[in-house]
């Protein structure tokens, strides 16, 4: 097999017929192979794509994004990236807030009185 280097349709067009091919239960090795690309290449395709979801594109790279997607949509996408993160952030402080409210109540003795700590 000789290198080529995708270009980023190439790949995201790629990875739609393999998501197409995976839900009617193709191996990923056949999927690969009618790819005409390495296994080890769809693997690190498909983890750069999980990755990516998690980051704002938009933010990264206004420009990539906005040649695939309107404009609006890509301003939109970009605000439901930034909420996302904001939730994520509050519900983890919300969780250690939780932890400390459920250590302090690990503090208090039989008798309902709270222990000394120092």
């Amino acid at each position: 097999m000789t290198r080529h280097r995708h270009t980023e349709s190439e790949i995201a067009a790629k990875l739609m017929t393999a998501g197409e091919m995976a839900a009617r239960g193709v191996l990923h090795r056949d999927i690969a192979r009618s790819l005409g690309i390495s296994l080890m290449t769809y693997q690190r395709w498909r983890k750069a794509r999980r990755a990516s979801e998690h980051v704002p594109q938009a933010v990264v790279n206004p420009g990539r994004m906005a040649a695939s997607v309107g404009c609006k949509e890509v301003s939109q996408i970009s605000e439901l990236k930034i909420e996302n993160i904001r939730l994520r952030r509050l519900v983890a402080d919300l969780l250690l807030e939780k932890l400390k409210l459920q250590e302090s109540l690990q503090g208090l003795s039989a008798n309902g009185r709270m222990v000394e700590r120092s």
